[in-house]
């Protein structure tokens, strides 16, 4: 999100972008605490023109709200390290549009511009690392300048379509009830 600062307020200026980070590191996690810095440093560079807050203390009550708050679901693991991403099929449930790498569970839930968009290369387009980032970042800023910004702002049936589309189509598959069948139907018997 903060790879180019200058491209990011370039699509704010197509509304008005509002950033919530939540998450903790472990206290030997070196990583996760840098990045947990760095999300703090771009808040300051970016302070009173985008709006961006962290959430400390990551906890399933306050997963449970971000997940039936906002808008969209950013998910941007590194291919393919993603475990599941169940957060983005929660989301899902509420209405919220996933915008992710097509990775995990995102690969089966994502149809372009009806339940939300991906981010990247296809899974089956073979890039290096190097460009595959390039990839990334470029459909990253593009889709949130030219398309979803824009959309969220002047297209609100547009996005509520989307929504609607969400919950029918992901909410749908992505349930407990189906996971059940599915294993019991194709992993038990």
């Amino acid at each position: 999100m903060f790879s180019d600062l200058e491209k990011l307020k370039k699509a704010n200026g197509k509304g008005r972008i509002q950033l919530i980070f939540s998450g903790k590191a472990h206290p030997r996690d070196d990583s996760g605490r840098k990045l947990i810095e760095q999300i703090f440093g771009c808040t300051q560079k970016l302070k009173g023109e985008i709006k961006i807050v962290y959430l400390a203390n990551y906890d399933m009550d306050l997963s449970a709200k971000l997940v039936s708050g906002v808008d969209v679901w950013l998910n941007t693991p590194l291919r393919p390290l993603e475990a599941s991403g169940t957060s983005g099929m929660k989301a899902a449930h509420n209405g919220v549009l996933n915008f992710g790498v097509l990775d995990g569970w995102w690969i089966e839930g994502w149809i372009e511009g009806v339940t939300g968009w991906a981010i990247g290369p296809r899974p089956n387009e073979n890039f290096s690392v190097e460009e595959c980032r390039i990839r990334e970042l470029d459909d990253l800023y593009n889709k949130l300048e030219n398309i979803i910004v824009p959309m969220f702002y002047s297209r609100r049936d547009d996005w509520i379509k989307m929504m609607k589309n969400s919950i029918g189509k992901i909410a749908y598959h992505f349930n407990s009830h189906r996971m059940m069948q599915s294993y019991a139907t194709e992993a038990y018997l």
